[in-house]
């Protein structure tokens, strides 16, 4: 008995859990959402902010670049607005048509014997249409997202059935005049700190910690896929495994780099190899998702 349990204990996988970012990851950047979802971005500042039109491409970098997205880069610099009226307005208008069902992704899916999770900035409805579209909403186990970062309420983040959280919203309590990021950026020796956002979202480590504990992860037995190098980069440093999606070039921080997620058994192989007998993966059938900002 006592060589039969160091023999199952050899035979033990090397991933216990695969981790996927949702948009550009799933399926390829050429279907256009991304840009779609930049442009509704736009219009929301300017229709919904009031900021003015000249200042929204400068702005939009500079928030995007040092906040990880620009949804968290407004509240940081003292926008107030509804977090579902914005998921609602960038996504909602999405032209979900162009997502179609990809079988052979989800043949590859399913075949893993590993758990599986979706790890989004997105929002709940955009990742639910999103898996609906590609039809692999049976595919993972459950979906971390941004309401599941950014919960209304809650005093540890602990009791995460199936990853469920309320949504979240942000009430305008204040009116406080934004703070000048392009100013701030256009000094010569700018030697203020930016302001904090209340926000958590990837390419924050706080935010990949947070998902980790969330769904109980070992981020030393877990792979992470993701299309952004920053994100990649961060999930390195909190001692994930990488796989950098979109591009055959594996950049700093990344341990693989896919052109297509369709390359993963072809890259990967030994994600096929665990021990199925001594890893027992049952499914529900539906997906529990959060909402998130891709944004």
């Amino acid at each position: 008995m006592e060589f039969e349990g160091r023999y199952r204990q050899a035979q033990r996988p090397k991933y216990d859990c695969l981790l996927f970012d949702l948009d550009d990851t799933l399926y390829p950047l050429s279907y256009g959402l991304a840009i779609e979802c930049r442009k509704n971005i736009e219009d929301y500042m300017v229709q919904k902010l009031g900021i003015e039109d000249r200042k929204i491409p400068d702005m939009c970098n500079l928030l995007y670049k040092n906040y990880g997205t620009t949804m968290a880069g407004l509240r940081a610099i003292s926008y107030d607005f509804d977090y579902d009226d914005y998921h609602s307005f960038v996504h909602g208008r999405l032209p979900y048509e162009k997502l179609k069902p990809d079988p052979v992704l989800r043949s590859l899916l399913l075949s893993l014997p590993v758990r599986k999770i979706i790890f989004t900035n997105a929002d709940k409805v955009h990742a639910a249409k999103v898996l609906s579209r590609l039809e692999l909403e049976d595919c993972f186990e459950g979906v971390i997202c941004f309401e599941t970062l950014n919960p209304t309420y809650k005093s540890t983040i602990s009791d995460h059935d199936d990853f469920e959280v309320e949504g979240s919203k942000a009430t305008p309590t204040r009116s406080i005049q934004p703070f000048d990021i392009i100013g701030h950026f256009s000094q010569p020796n700018a030697v203020s700190e930016l302001p904090k956002t209340p926000i958590v979202c990837k390419p924050s480590e706080d935010a990949i910690d947070r998902a980790l504990k969330i769904a109980n992860i070992d981020p030393q037995r877990t792979m992470f896929f993701d299309d952004s190098v920053r994100n990649i980069q961060s999930g390195k440093r909190v001692g994930l495994h990488t796989v950098l999606v979109g591009t055959s070039h594996r950049t700093k921080g990344a341990d693989y780099a896919l052109e297509s997620i369709h390359n993963i058994k072809e890259a990967l192989p030994e994600l096929w190899e665990a021990d199925e007998k001594s890893v027992k993966i049952g499914y529900s059938g539906k997906v529990a998702i959060e909402t998130s900002v891709t944004a």
